[in-house]
């Protein structure tokens, strides 16, 4: 068998699919829609982040969303900390998983965070510091690892760089997101490749958005390096507002529909999931971003 017998799907829907929605979204559908995929079977739901909502506005009630979600045994709902302070409000709200984002891209950083990646990584070291001693467990994430809207192409070795301070800082996890989507198979391995010569492979997670058509065929390329754990978006919810034309995330319902049919065990239902991706879409006013769930729901 050339992939992991397993895959760790982490559903990143209610944070980076809802986060960039121009209408407000009700409390109440971001904890039923939470409720749903962790019925669904999906072991770990990203429930949202505690950021500036003069910048996300969409992600200001993460502290209600998490005391309302209905916890259930075995599933994880991290939220995103960009700093001490928002890490104090997610402790403050409940949050036992949270994690943080870095960029590979010296460009983005500065635009998406206002500050270098020297500068994300040393705020960083504070959050860390404090979430081990308050027992969280802590992701890191990655941005622009195939492609920056400013610089372009991303050195891999540039990827692996940040990947590894975040990992001696004490991310446990680190997701390398494909932010604009423009990845392909051939890059993501070559990437996956130069940070797996400075990090377990088994550490690494991926994030790709499907602007070209190119995510499963890049999920199914690293799967084959060893990666097992994927970050997708229920519906195909989300995208990049750096990027013009980016489209949303990799969809759950066709990851699951493609793990499915490779016989990899996820836990997830995938009927479920569709059914999700439907009621949350049509919450939205908006067509189902998923194909399988286009396809299932009629």
């Amino acid at each position: 068998m050339r992939w992991p017998q397993r895959i760790k799907i982490v559903e990143v829907g209610p944070r980076d699919g809802l986060q960039n929605e121009a209408q407000a979204v009700p409390v109440a559908v971001k904890v039923e829609l939470i409720d749903r995929l962790s019925a669904a079977g999906l072991p770990v739901i990203e429930a949202g982040s505690f950021v500036s909502p003069k910048w996300v506005p969409q992600m200001a009630d993460t502290d209600r969303v998490l005391a309302g979600i209905t916890r259930r045994p075995g599933v994880e709902y991290p939220v995103l900390v960009p700093n001490r302070q928002g890490l104090d409000a997610a402790i403050a709200a409940g949050a036992r998983e949270v994690a943080v984002f870095a960029a590979a891209s010296e460009s983005f950083s500065q635009r998406n965070i206002n500050c270098s990646i020297e500068e994300s990584l040393g705020r960083f070291a504070a959050v860390t510091e404090a979430a081990q001693r308050h027992g969280l467990k802590l992701r890191g994430y990655v941005s622009c690892v195939l492609g920056c809207p400013y610089e372009g192409a991303i050195r891999p070795q540039a990827v692996a760089d940040v990947a590894s301070r975040l990992a001696a800082l004490g991310c446990s996890e680190i997701s390398l997101g494909d932010t604009i989507g423009v990845g392909t198979p051939a890059a993501a391995v070559a990437m996956i490749e130069a940070v797996a010569d400075r990090l377990p492979v088994n550490r690494l997670a991926v994030h790709f958005h499907d602007t070209y058509g190119q995510a499963l065929a890049n999920v199914l390329a690293v799967l084959e390096k060893g990666v097992a754990v994927v970050d997708s978006s229920v519906g195909g919810l989300g995208g990049c507002p750096y990027a013009k034309g980016a489209s949303g995330n990799l969809a759950t319902e066709d990851l699951l529909y493609m793990l499915n049919g490779m016989g990899v065990a996820t836990g997830g239902d995938l009927d479920a999931v569709v059914a999700a991706g439907g009621w949350i879409s049509a919450r939205l006013g908006r067509p189902n971003g998923s194909h399988v769930g286009r396809v299932l729901e009629g």
